[in-house]
């Protein structure tokens, strides 16, 4: 009988944490457990152009150049970016010792459209990984009512519930970049599967799993590069005072694939997720209610704790794989 994988896309901003979690994808790929539909990229970590650059650049890295990779929406209110985290490229500021992406940014599709078309064409069969600014996905459901219904399942990165932000004192990035968009997604469907930061701030990627990695393949170009990028988000991780002074950093954005492939890494909790999109000092909150009272219906598992040593594990054997 043949094998069934799952089909993905990967809603991305690239980001080291989200290259990660690109390379995750196309080490399971690569070994057969799942198929790699589209890459679509959105404004955020970086500008439009440069999260673009980046994906383009890490699948002809790892040797998936096929796959297609969409442009950024633009969002429609000035926004802070994270270069100060992720360097001015996304990458570590390392785009230039990897090979040319060779897709021209101003000819691509935009990404909206490349979620519509491939969720027409295979409905209820594409997983959705959502580790940006959720733009892309509310103006494919904007511009297509019902279109994320069709979709197998939409695991988003994003939200802070019992912690601080990450990019206000209430508000964890992806959400506070664009919260009408994450609104508009939270009301797609019931079964929104979201890893928030409460989840994502005990996943610290150290030095030591880099060196891991490249002695299994200390020639790969991959290899090498996983262990530049990983000194360089250590530096900015270690600036930034985000793992207490242990040397790395959090790899927030490869929890939805650990949570697709590895979900016995995971535990849960229903609720009925609101994002507060107009206030002064709140805006971009995630907000459940947990008293034991009657409650609007759910629209969302959330993750609640995270078996990170064996999360870990899983990572580091299929990194070496590539």
């Amino acid at each position: 009988m043949e094998r069934l994988v799952p089909k993905i896309i990967l809603d991305t901003d690239p980001g080291g944490d989200d290259i990660f979690a690109l390379l995750w994808l196309l080490s399971l790929v690569k070994q057969g457990f799942a198929e790699l539909v589209a890459v679509t990229t959105a404004a955020g970590n970086v500008s439009a152009e440069n999260t673009f650059a980046a994906a383009s650049k890490i699948l002809k890295l790892g040797g998936l150049d096929y796959v297609p990779v969409g442009r950024a929406i633009a969002v429609p209110h000035a926004t802070t970016d994270a270069a100060h985290i992720h360097g001015s490229d996304g990458m570590g500021n390392l785009s230039h010792t990897l090979p040319a992406g060779d897709r021209p940014f101003e000819t691509a599709p935009y990404s909206d459209q490349v979620l519509i078309d491939a969720l027409i064409a295979a409905p209820g069969e594409i997983s959705i990984l959502a580790i940006a600014p959720f733009t892309n996905l509310a103006t494919a459901e904007t511009r297509h009512p019902g279109i994320l219904q069709q979709a197998k399942e939409i695991v988003l990165m994003g939200g802070a519930f019992g912690c601080a932000g990450n990019s206000t004192a209430q508000a964890e990035f992806n959400v506070a970049y664009h919260p009408e968009a994450a609104q508009v997604v939270l009301n797609s469907r019931t079964d929104i599967v979201m890893v928030p930061l409460d989840v994502t701030r005990s996943l610290i990627f150290t030095e030591a799993m880099a060196h891991t990695i490249r002695q299994a393949n200390p020639n790969s170009a991959i290899s090498q590069f996983i262990t530049v990028l990983s000194d360089f988000m250590i530096s900015t991780a270690l600036a930034y005072r985000e793992t207490q002074g242990v040397r790395g950093f959090l790899i927030h954005d490869a929890a939805t694939v650990g949570y697709l492939f590895y979900p016995e890494t995971f535990r849960w909790q229903r609720a009925t997720v609101q994002i507060e999109t107009q206030g002064i000092w709140t805006r971009g909150q995630t907000i459940i209610d947990n008293r034991h009272s009657a409650k609007a219906a759910a629209n969302a598992w959330i993750a609640t704790q995270v078996d990170a040593p064996n999360f870990f594990a899983s990572l580091i054997e299929d990194l070496k794989r590539l």
